[in-house]
């Protein structure tokens, strides 16, 4: 068995502090989208991503991979998403086991009206605390970890 690679202190205190901001940053971008919004942050991700594709349509199995979302979480938000009638399934055409979620006129109105203090508070509470060589690093570094638990995740499948 091999021998255990503990961290450093710098490298503990580096730990910490990802763990610390992540978890405080997405906290606050939870309130603020329920404050602002009356929506939780994961249902914000669920509205952008069907906005950002052609026809604001997505394969279930699709939409819950990119939103890193396990597919009975993505159904039961999907689910909550059609009662306010943001969104709604539709059969695939090319695939009748399976289904789309597509985003509503009135979804992409709500996202539209959401996205603006959405945007000041990711500013505020991220991007204008960095200079713009850290904004640069952190998304090295971001997709950096990205690629490795991508490359960890396709490994296992």
């Amino acid at each position: 068995m091999a021998e255990t690679r503990w961290l450093s202190p710098d490298e503990q205190r580096t730990w910490r502090a990802y763990i610390e901001a992540n978890r405080l940053l997405n906290e606050a971008l939870d309130r603020q989208l329920q404050r602002d919004a009356g929506m939780p942050h994961t249902y914000y991700e669920i509205l952008v991503r069907l906005s950002d594709v052609p026809g604001h349509r997505l394969r279930m199995s699709e939409l819950a991979h990119s939103s890193l979302s396990s597919r009975s979480r993505l159904s039961h938000a999907v689910s909550r998403l059609e009662e306010r009638g943001w969104v709604r399934r539709e059969s695939c055409p090319t695939d009748g086991r399976g289904a789309l979620a597509v985003l509503t006129d009135e979804g992409f109105a709500v996202l539209k009206a959401a996205a603006p203090a959405h945007v000041e508070e990711v500013r505020k509470r991220l991007i204008d605390r960095l200079t713009p060589e850290q904004v640069a690093q952190l998304g090295e570094i971001a997709r950096t970890i990205c690629e490795g638990l991508t490359d960890t995740a396709a490994a296992r499948v």
